[in-house]
């Protein structure tokens, strides 16, 4: 007859393994509360151990049976839980320099016409990301700011849940630093534009990547339409969800004719009518306007960083891009049509509301679009029918969803709850990466072997037309 495992490895030795295993995660991995059903599983074996005599036969009772079935539910929500919201690994960036972050405070002339007040200006606060190339005073930046997990936390509990329920993200390692020194020479400048609602920095993926090549990016925080800002004075500023509210109230008169003309079976250049009309006071078309206002706001302010302070002739105003994602990516669209000092211009699956529609794009634009089911209404290709006299890049990333291109993907690895589609994330993001940093390696730093059409026949998974004036090459 075999003795029992616990008869040969004493029960002080197994116990005192579990509690160094405990205490090493406890101080490596650190104390998070979607790891708390493991705790409590952890004390439960612990407590059994010391108090089990395995020599002695166990008779099946309706406690024991209770107490097994009890057991592996905690199971099963600690494995779910730590699975659905990790501790995840940001991908680290590829170019030859590190990356350092400044926030900047941008005040503008234009009126505030989120708030009650009729003497508000509006206000910004922009994330600098630039290239360094020492780190060795600076500090890793956290991952969420205080005003982000706020605004986060708002968003998706509609407050009900403490701030803390997110303080796992601290554990997130960031490849941005504060506190270290710009590069000593000029960059291309990319003005960039995030997504409604979102969190305003939630694009670490593909901002830190672009600035370890060579450029200075401009994230821009929209007041009251970002997740949350927080500004020099240690006021902090959240989305207003009456606003919104107010605003999709009013918006049905509008997106009503919009859907019914996808509905019917009508030509292409009916429907192109019907929509031009509807979309004209469309309150999206007016957020894509009223950001692009922010942004050529945020362009006439980088002349003065240029002339002193920390960015000092550090920034090359000649060499100017916008892009960005959903709203931000129609935004940085809408900019590039009113700023000539845009040179080129990328649009990452945002719709194009607005004046597009009645005229066309005189520099470089790239589209990237994530894979829309069919039945999705395209507006873009009645945006975009008149393209643009330089480059026009069509392009799809193949079984995405419209969070593949922010860290959503690898913040919620779980394609049903992050609305994502069935590309791996890291994947979607690489690609992603390379298609915007090819573009503006060649329409803004004019080099010689840059070329996007090389990423569409690297990845079977990124589709792309390339029109060039009024001719497809």
């Amino acid at each position: 007859m075999k003795r029992p495992l616990l008869k040969v490895v004493s029960k002080k030795y197994t116990i005192c393994f579990l509690l160094v295993l405990t205490i090493l995660h406890l101080l490596i991995d650190g104390w998070r509360w979607q790891m708390f059903p493991a705790y409590v599983i952890m004390a439960i074996l612990i407590w059994r151990i010391n108090r089990t005599d395995f020599m002695k036969v166990v008779k099946p009772t309706f406690i024991r049976v209770f107490g097994y079935l009890l057991l592996v539910l905690v199971l099963v929500v600690g494995w779910f839980l730590p699975q659905v919201l990790p501790v995840f690994s940001l991908p680290k960036p590829t170019g030859i320099y590190q990356v350092g972050s400044k926030w900047i405070h941008v005040k503008t002339n234009l009126d505030e016409i989120i708030t009650e007040d009729p003497f508000d200006k509006r206000e910004l606060m922009v994330k600098m990301w630039f290239p360094t190339d020492d780190i060795s005073k600076g500090e890793r930046e956290p991952y969420v700011d205080e005003a982000n997990r706020l605004g986060f936390i708002r968003k998706y509990s509609m407050g009900i849940l403490p701030s803390w329920t997110i303080n796992y993200l601290d554990r997130v390692k960031t490849y941005v630093y504060k506190g270290v020194p710009i590069v000593q020479q000029k960059f291309p400048v990319l003005i960039f534009s995030p997504g409604y609602g979102s969190k305003s920095t939630g694009y670490y993926a593909l901002l830190s990547e672009l600035a370890s090549h060579g450029y200075i990016i401009v994230n821009v925080s929209h007041t009251y339409e970002s997740l949350g800002t927080t500004f020099p004075d240690g006021t902090q500023k959240f989305f207003d969800y009456e606003y919104q509210y107010e605003q999709d109230a009013s918006s049905m008169e509008h997106i009503l004719p919009i859907k019914e003309a996808f509905n019917k079976d009508i030509s292409f250049e009916e429907r192109h009518e019907i929509l031009r009309e509807a979309s004209k006071d469309y309150f999206v078309t007016h957020i894509v306007e009223r950001w692009s206002k922010d942004l050529i706001s945020v362009i006439n302010h980088l002349e003065k960083l240029n002339n002193d302070g920390f960015f000092k002739e550090r920034l090359d105003l000649d060499k100017i891009g916008a892009f960005g994602h959903s709203r931000g990516g129609g935004a940085a669209g809408q900019t590039a049509l009113k700023d000539n000092r845009v040179k080129a211009a990328v649009n990452i699956d945002g719709v194009q509301w607005g004046e597009m529609m009645d005229t066309i794009f005189q520099k470089p634009f790239l589209f990237l679009s994530a894979d829309w089911p069919e039945e999705h209404e395209n507006i873009n290709a009645h945006a975009y029918v008149n393209k643009s006299t330089d480059y026009f890049y069509e392009c799809k990333l193949l079984t995405s969803g419209h969070p593949n291109f922010m860290d959503i993907p690898l913040m919620i690895p779980v394609q049903s709850i992050a609305g994502t589609g069935t590309i791996n994330a890291e994947l979607g993001l690489e690609i992603t990466n390379e298609l915007a940093l090819e573009f503006f390696n060649k329409h803004l730093k004019n080099e010689a072997n840059a070329d996007p059409v090389k990423i569409g026949k690297r990845h079977e998974l990124l589709e792309m037309k390339v029109h060039k004036g009024d001719s497809i090459q």
